[in-house]
């Protein structure tokens, strides 16, 4: 079973006045994703219109840069 099959079935045995709580959550949750999508590609949006991008830097480069042994935080 999916989980979204398994959270249908658990709103199938919601009572009725409880419903309100379970469509408050769940409409919290969809909102902090369209939030963060609308927020996300504003992100891009402004990187990809931006004049001043910078120099790439590989993750390599970045890890000498701020002097961070990578082994040492792995784990």
């Amino acid at each position: 079973m999916s989980n979204k099959e398994f959270a249908i079935q658990l709103i199938n045995q919601i009572p009725d006045y409880k419903l309100g709580y379970a469509i408050a959550y769940l409409q919290g949750l969809y909102a902090d994703e369209v939030s963060d999508d609308e927020f996300c590609a504003k992100l891009l949006e402004d990187y990809q219109n931006s004049t001043d991008k910078g120099e790439f830097v590989s993750f390599e480069e970045a890890v000498k840069m701020c002097e961070v042994d990578i082994n040492a935080i792995q784990n």
